[in-house]
């Protein structure tokens, strides 16, 4: 393995000159195949969506998602480091509403939901670049160039793949869950979802 002789006194230019030697020794490859014949540890990434630019909230999490899988790498298990890009979800919907002009789920459906869908696969990569340079930045080691993208059929397939495997395990189960609904868009929200917008207002039809 190749090694790294001397690294100036400055940070900022350590940090860089230690990034590039990294890059041309392909050090992220040599670990993964020093450590092939290692007991797996699996690490699933929680991707993000690349059509809002990266900020300090994603620069902390995916501090700790380069950590645990490096260390357990140290200690010579085998940790394949498969990357993600998010492309599904209303904050990406919202985006695009705004670009259009459009206020309601009946002007996307007189817009065209097909033509819609494709201004939202565009939409995501919109930031793609300035998440990379990121993730090479702060030298989180993962595989971008073999990354899944969830709108891609063989992705989408594979979650129906795992849900029909749990079922058949007897794991899967109905329940019921209170869950925040937006009339607008016609669908339940998540917290994150909530969290873009939500604001208190006064509802004089209720009282």
């Amino acid at each position: 393995m190749a090694r790294f002789e001397k690294l100036p006194d400055d940070v900022q230019a350590r940090e860089i000159q230690m990034l590039s030697f990294w890059e041309s020794h392909d050090i992220f490859a040599q670990t993964l195949a020093k450590t092939r014949q290692g007991k797996p540890y699996v690490f699933y990434e929680g991707p993000p969506t690349a059509n809002g630019k990266p900020h300090f909230g994603h620069l902390m999490p995916r501090v700790y998602k380069d950590l645990f899988p490096r260390y357990q790498t140290m200690k010579g298990r085998y940790v394949l480091r498969k990357g993600g890009w998010d492309t599904h979800g209303l904050p990406v919907e919202l985006e695009v509403e705004k670009s259009l002009g459009l206020n309601s789920k009946q002007e996307i459906e007189k817009y065209g939901i097909e033509k819609f869908i494709k201004k939202c696969k565009a939409s995501v990569w919109e930031y793609k670049t300035e998440w990379e340079q990121m993730i090479r930045r702060m030298g989180f080691w993962i595989d971008l160039e073999n990354a899944y993208i969830t709108y891609t059929d063989e992705y989408i397939e594979s979650v129906w793949w795992a849900l029909k495997q749990i079922w058949q395990q007897g794991l899967l189960y109905q329940g019921h869950k209170v869950l925040p609904y937006c009339p607008r868009c016609g669908t339940p929200l998540s917290s994150h979802e909530v969290a873009q917008g939500y604001r208190e207002v006064s509802e004089p039809a209720v009282t």
